[in-house]
């Protein structure tokens, strides 16, 4: 089984993020990280490819700075690496980066692919799926526990609810929940392999995209302090006190 994970490398998760020119988020110059929601995507591929005697190939879209991030992908397992960075790819948006990865993906043969539900730096959520649309292949979102059938996948997708059973034929995008799995540790010996894994790198003109596939159609026009949490209100009892955080919460349309 063929198995491609689509992993992000984000600017430092416990940090302060810098915004840089035209209002975008500053990847250069600043530390790198694996998207920790991309770990969970990483390790249900690693299990599959355990299960079936598989390959894993990780495929990304960043900085030169990001090879640090991928490589904590292959310290953790897997067979292959796949980063395409190109200055063209500045400012990309979430249709870019699709483009630019359902390129990457569609060079070889593939079953399944894995992304994260979404990225904790940019949050739209939609790339998953615009990448499956490029691939033409079918879709599933939100597994938290996914099982192989013959020539499909089986899942539970997360709801408000609770899960819906879904099924979906191969080949496919599949996004994933934090409960889908538990992330494994990189180990020493994982560490000193990743090394040694093929990393090939990539330009937008070797995946036979022009300048105006890549060019992004969103801009930032202007970015905002979130407003300052206003000062809580102290209710001293005096025995009307819980008549007066029911006032309270009704007015706020709670209750």
């Amino acid at each position: 089984m063929k198995i491609v994970v689509l992993v992000k490398a984000v600017p430092n998760p416990t940090g302060t993020p810098e915004i840089g020119e035209g209002f975008r988020l500053k990847r250069e110059g600043v530390e790198l990280a694996l998207d920790p929601g991309d770990e969970y995507g990483v390790e249900l591929g690693l299990q599959l490819a355990e299960q079936t005697g598989g390959e894993v190939t990780y495929v990304s879209m960043g900085p030169a700075g990001a090879t640090a991030a991928v490589r904590r992908a292959l310290s953790m397992g897997g067979d292959r690496a796949v980063l395409v960075t190109d200055p063209a790819l500045a400012g990309a948006d979430a249709l870019a980066t699709a483009r630019v990865l359902a390129a990457a993906v569609g060079r070889q043969p593939f079953d399944l692919v894995i992304a994260g539900a979404e990225s904790t730096d940019g949050y739209t959520g939609t790339l998953p799926m615009a990448v499956a649309e490029l691939l033409g292949v079918a879709s599933a979102s939100f597994a938290r526990r996914v099982e192989l059938r013959d020539g499909a996948i089986r899942l539970e997708r997360q709801t408000a609810d609770g899960y819906d059973v879904v099924e979906c034929p191969l080949p496919a995008v599949l996004t994933v929940t934090a409960g889908v799995a538990s992330p494994r540790y990189p180990t020493l010996k994982g560490i000193m392999q990743a090394k040694q894994k093929p990393f090939e790198q990539l330009t937008v003109a070797d995946l036979g995209l022009s300048a105006e596939e890549v060019a992004a159609t969103q801009t930032v026009e202007r970015v905002d302090a979130a407003p300052e949490r206003g000062r809580g209100e102290l209710v001293q009892d005096a025995g009307d006190g819980a008549a007066r955080i029911a006032e309270f919460l009704a007015e706020a349309k709670v209750i």
